[in-house]
């Protein structure tokens, strides 16, 4: 295979291949740097290229191959990650100034889990400054641009990873989701991201942003990528205590294509306010899609959303201004504008407020799930409600007038982050512009196999995830 067939391979094509002995892990790596070469400068979205010990874990792998060694389910494959998981002894930069020199302690649970699965670590990829804006601006390292329009933004904040697994320059990437950042990236550059269940994977060795709403998931082209990367990051991490002890199931088992009686609920109302005309196309299509599989489609419009809403702000900005207090105090000129505004509101929210959104937070959930899933085993909706904008547009720290803007593209997302529920983005559809269009699949809490089911059932029966940016 070419270096060109071989970064078209998903994450699990590349993984069975390097296992049946039909490329090596070495050829994987170099196919990832001439891309890497190519699309990197494009799109800004690698911070630290870690070449060297990449290439020996390469050389280690195919050792360990014709040696006839066990491997593991992601063995030979390269990835890179958000630079905000630590690598004991390495920089992690949190896409600050304040972390620039930062070097970590010890190996975030996520990365040891893919170097145990047999993952090549090929270095860290650009993100919003302390993962706090959905589109991927930064002050400080330069904006991320859209692989498929530099104009356009990537997302954010994971927005290093979104553009990287759609410029084919890895098979796959970590990123953060506190209130959108896996999935506002996935669906702006067209790949699909994973925001599992509060505590489903451990957030240790993470940079923290809220810990009520901080979500550790994965980015790669298709369903079955995520299923493949969620089985080896799942699971109980003892220096998490609030990571789940529940067992984890064999995700891509459930991966059959057949949805023949599953109810879907489309979510209107609050999710579909004010969505432009590209977006509805793309939903309205996608609901054939589904119902081709099986599917039966119902619309619902859960009313607990407004208290929803209103409580998830209270609580990621409360939590990101208490611990980014210390810096605020003595450090405040090394924030960029726009996010500096942001943590400084979170000092105005009362106590008060803050108790009774996480004192609320279980009768909400119970709510929202006894309306929303009485009816359906699964809901869908937009990943945003109106087309990827450009990066002037969505410039808070050029001109302040873009920050509603700003603030309106993660109206869809948010309300899970609080709810906690697991979310997968898919690719399902292009607007006008040849810009990528995205949809949620929604779930129970722990539902991440019927969600990954339903996604790769779509996907089946859609090519939308096949399609590479031309670079």
């Amino acid at each position: 295979m070419t270096p060109e067939s071989l970064v078209e391979l998903s994450l699990a094509e590349a993984a069975d291949a390097f296992r049946r002995g039909e490329v090596t892990a070495l050829r994987l790596l170099e196919a990832a740097l001439l891309r890497i070469r190519r699309a990197g400068p494009l799109t800004n979205a690698v911070i630290r290229l870690d070449e060297a010990p990449a290439r020996l874990a390469a050389h280690e792998a195919d050792a360990a191959r014709a040696a006839g060694q066990p491997l593991g389910p992601l063995a030979g494959v390269p990835l890179m990650h958000k630079d905000m998981f630590g690598r004991e002894g390495r920089i992690s930069t949190a896409g600050s100034v304040i972390w620039r020199d930062r070097i970590a302690r010890r190996t975030a649970t996520v990365l040891a889990r893919l170097d145990a699965a047999g993952a090549l670590d090929l270095g860290t990829l650009h993100m919003a400054e302390f993962a706090q804006n959905a589109t991927g601006h930064n002050a400080h390292l330069g904006d991320a641009r859209n692989p498929w329009n530099p104009d356009h933004v990537t997302g954010g904040s994971s927005s290093g990873s979104g553009a990287a697994v759609a410029a084919r320059m890895v098979w796959g990437a970590l990123g953060s989701d506190t209130g959108g950042s896996v999935r506002l990236p996935a669906a702006m550059c067209g790949v699909s991201g994973l925001k599992p269940t509060q505590g489903r994977v451990p957030r240790t060795g993470a940079m923290p942003l809220s810990f009520s709403t901080d979500n550790v998931g994965p980015l790669a082209r298709t369903a079955r990528d995520l299923a493949r990367l969620l089985g080896v990051l799942a699971g109980q991490c003892p220096a998490d205590p609030a990571s789940s002890d529940l067992p984890v199931p064999d995700y891509e088992a459930a991966l059959d294509g057949d949805l023949r009686g599953m109810r879907i609920g489309v979510l209107e109302g609050g999710f579909t306010d004010g969505a432009e005309d590209d977006v509805l196309r793309a939903m309205g299509a996608a609901t054939d899609a589904l119902r081709a599989r099986g599917a039966r489609l119902v619309p619902l419009a859960p009313p607990i959303m407004p208290a929803v809403m209103a409580y998830t702000a209270l609580v990621s900005r409360t939590e990101a201004a208490m611990i980014h207090a210390q810096w605020m105090r003595e450090r405040p000129g090394d924030y960029g504008g726009a996010l500096a505004a942001r943590i400084y509101a979170g000092y105005a929210v009362p106590a008060s407020l803050y108790a009774e959104a996480l004192a609320r937070r279980g009768g909400v959930l119970k709510q929202f799930c006894a309306e929303a899933f009485a009816q359906t085993d699964l809901l869908i909706a937009p990943t945003l409600r109106v087309r990827v904008p450009t990066r002037a547009e969505t410039d808070a720290d050029a001109d302040p007038a873009n920050w509603g803007r700003l603030m309106g593209l993660s109206a869809n997302t948010r309300p899970f982050n609080y709810l906690g529920l697991p979310v997968a983005s898919v690719p399902c559809g292009f607007d006008g512009r040849g810009l990528p269009v995205g949809m949620q699949v929604i779930g129970r809490p722990f539902a991440e196999a019927r969600v990954l089911r339903a996604a790769d059932a779509f996907q089946r029966e859609t090519d939308w995830h096949l399609r590479a940016p031309a670079l």
